[in-house]
């Protein structure tokens, strides 16, 4: 992890679990002592020989935890000492599976294939999301301008996005494909402040359900301080990932309302936890509102007990129901107006409807520079021009995707021919057709339509 400026922790977090020390004994843990031992056995089976401190380390677990489990395995002839090398010290001996422990081991991994850190209990989980909740944050004039610097938007939207963000409510922003809605949702996360900590995974019930993802979880720029009061030399809870950056979690299209849940994979025998779970403490994103396979009524259905409560309910494969927080942002993304998608009793739940409109002429241009800046072009203010009078004459809205995708195309051809990228009527002419695929024959036949209607019949 990136080195960066430490930041004090909030008194809340002081005493949340992922800021206590780690535990020095099996009860400690807050798991059962056979579970341990299930554990112990998968990791052993699929890492093959391993020495105390190798296990104690890859299940994050310390050695006070770790060796009266080993004791009990050994005693049950589950596993066997094995010495490798020749100083006749402890870091010479080695744990694995003996026949029986390697059958255990089978059995074990047929009801849940999970051998990874060892899971934290979910009363502990449940904690630390309310100590570290989203809504206990504030956003301002000065950190929406600071977020959102060289950003071309309307000023309109950004004070609209920066209350909606205080108002611990779900927020609507639709608009034109392309104007940039998914674009200003993903930014909000910069808004949230803060490191958070995450567990490797989740125990519920006797499951295990991983929840880490380092693929959403990423490092804060700022890390948090030791918790005040705490020597150095005692260690905290390794079963945490700490310093983590509150997630943006984004879906589209593609989601469903079975993604929506608690899914067990029958092949790979793990759970797999659902996005807003992964998004708590951060942002989750609903793009592309109204394309999904199921109907968008259904979809805003499934938010209506969360977003009013700050809790979900979600199930294991064997039946068992549990609560978890919803401790999200959420934020719907839409080209369809909000009436379209719903009816009145979920749009009441709404608490900002936000449009984000088509650019001005001025915030146009702006973009436009911008983008021939990172494409290596020079700006031609005649070329610029003409591509205005394009927009007018279909009454083409200026939409903030356009210049990127008309400038990729110019840069393109350059490339094909073996020239510097250089702006003028031609090629973006030539862009624009490319680009609205026969736009310009439609409204040529229209121009003819309009001058024919003009111009009187001859006898």
């Amino acid at each position: 992890m990136a080195s960066s400026v430490p930041v004090p922790m909030p008194a809340d977090l002081l005493a949340a679990p992922a800021a206590q020390r780690a535990p020095r004994t099996v009860e400690e843990t807050g798991l059962p002592f056979f579970f341990l031992v299930e554990l112990l056995v998968k990791v052993l089976f699929q890492r093959g020989q391993l020495h105390l401190p190798e296990l104690a380390s890859y299940v994050k677990l310390g050695l006070g935890v770790i060796d009266p489990v080993m004791v009990f395995m050994r005693q049950e002839k589950m596993c066997e000492v094995m010495r490798r090398g020749a100083s006749g010290t402890d870091a010479d001996i080695h744990y694995q599976l003996t026949d029986s422990g390697r059958q255990r081991a089978l059995e074990c991994l047929a009801r849940n294939a999970y051998a990874g850190p060892c899971p934290v209990p979910l009363a502990a989980y449940n904690a630390q999301v309310a100590a570290q909740s989203v809504a206990n944050m504030h956003v301002t004039r000065p950190q929406v301008q600071a977020s959102f610097d060289g950003v071309v938007v309307n000023p309109a939207v950004l004070d609209q996005l920066g209350a909606a963000m205080n108002s611990g409510r779900a927020i609507f922003i639709y608009g034109a494909a392309g104007s940039g809605k998914t674009y200003l949702a993903e930014r909000l996360q910069d808004l949230l402040q803060g490191a958070i900590a995450l567990p490797y995974a989740i125990m519920v019930d006797g499951e295990v359900v991983p929840f880490y993802d380092p693929v959403l979880h990423l490092p804060a720029a700022q890390q948090p301080e030791a918790p005040a009061g705490i020597e150095r030399a005692v260690q905290l809870d390794a079963r945490w990932v700490r310093g983590v950056r509150r997630p943006a979690v984004l879906t589209g299209g593609e989601l469903t309302l079975e993604m929506l849940d608690l899914r067990f994979d029958s092949v790979t025998r793990l759970y797999r936890a659902p996005p807003h779970l992964k998004a708590n403490n951060g942002i989750f994103i609903i793009d592309d509102l109204g394309r999904q396979r199921c109907s968008p009524l259904e979809l805003m259905n499934r938010w209506i007990v969360p977003m009013d409560r700050a809790i979900d309910y979600l199930s294991l494969h064997n039946g068992h129901t549990f609560q978890v927080p919803f401790d999200v942002v959420v934020v719907f993304s839409s080209n369809f107006l909000p009436e379209r998608l719903s009816d009145a009793a979920f749009l009441r739940r709404l608490g900002y409807k936000i449009e984000v409109p088509a650019l001005s002429a001025a915030h146009y241009e702006t973009v436009f520079r911008q983008t021939c800046a990172a494409y290596g072009m020079e700006f031609d203010a005649a070329a610029f021009a003409f591509l205005l009078q394009r927009h007018a004459r279909g009454a083409t809205p200026l939409l903030a995707c356009y210049p990127r995708d008309l400038l990729r195309q110019v840069r393109d051809l350059a490339r094909y021919e073996g020239t510097a990228a250089q702006l003028n009527e031609q090629v973006l002419d030539w862009a624009w057709n490319n680009y609205f695929a026969g736009a310009n024959q439609r409204q040529g036949a229209d121009d003819m339509a309009v001058q024919e209607r003009r111009e009187p019949k001859s006898s």
